[in-house]
Formats: structure tokens, sequence, C-alpha cells
């Protein structure tokens, strides 16, 4: 597998469990330990979040997160969601997702790089040159 390999789909969302928000999911194999979820805030700009791999595997089955990102899989209209709960000093939110679509791009993204692989995709060489080149 090649660290170039990418997988992004979209992802309907809901806010207030009823207004829906476009989400942008993806993962690289050249950042394999983080996913980037995008959501639409106007019709043009998109706000993005990066979190852990491992944080979205981890919510999909109890609740966690500590930081500005917090998961836990609820029921929400008699339906399994996924409860994203984002914060920052602009704001905060709490999105539901439909649990078994974030379960498929989870899957999808195990496809590129096995959980646990990681570091057999992570390149600290390419990350050193960038960090000290700045």
């Amino acid at each position: 597998m090649t660290t170039d390999a990418e997988h992004s789909e979209q992802i309907i969302s809901h806010y207030g469990g009823s207004t829906p928000v476009r989400s942008r999911w993806t993962y690289r194999a050249s950042e394999p330990y983080t996913v980037v979820a995008a959501f639409q805030a106007d019709t043009d700009r998109w706000v993005e979040w990066i979190f852990g791999r491992d944080l979205l595997a981890e919510g999909l089955v109890r609740a966690t997160g500590d930081g500005d990102v917090r998961l836990a899989p609820v029921t929400s209209g008699g339906r399994p969601v996924l409860a994203l709960e984002i914060e920052s000093p602009d704001g905060h939110a709490v999105l539901e997702l439909d649990h078994a679509a974030v379960q498929s791009f989870l899957a999808a993204t195990t496809d590129i790089v096995p959980l646990g692989s990681e570091s057999d995709y992570f390149d600290i060489d390419a990350l050193i040159e960038e960090i000290t080149n700045v």
C-alpha cells in the first residue's frame, strides 16, 4: 500500500437533532493517525476538525474524549447515532451522525491502513524535514 492512498466521503450530520449539516470525512495513509472532518458552515466555507482515528474507533463503541472533540454512541429518534461534540473558543456544537455511515467510513480507512499498523505508514523523516524547513 502506498502512502498516497486516500478515502473521502460525505456524511450528513444533524445539529440539534434536526438541522442537516453536510460533512466531508477524509483519511490519508500519509497521515495514518488522524481523520479530518470538515463541516459546511456556509455555501462556500468549511470548518475542519482533525482528530485521532483511534478516538473515532473508540467513540463508536463507548463515550470517549476529554478535549475539544468528544464522541459517544447514543440513540436519537429510535436510531443509533454517533454524537460528536466539538468545542472551540468560537463556539460549541453537538452533531449527530448516522452510526452505520461512520462505521462504514472507519472500515474504509482500515482497508487503507489497518488499525494498529499506523507506524508502518508514518514517514517520520518527512515530518522532521517539514518541521526543520520552516
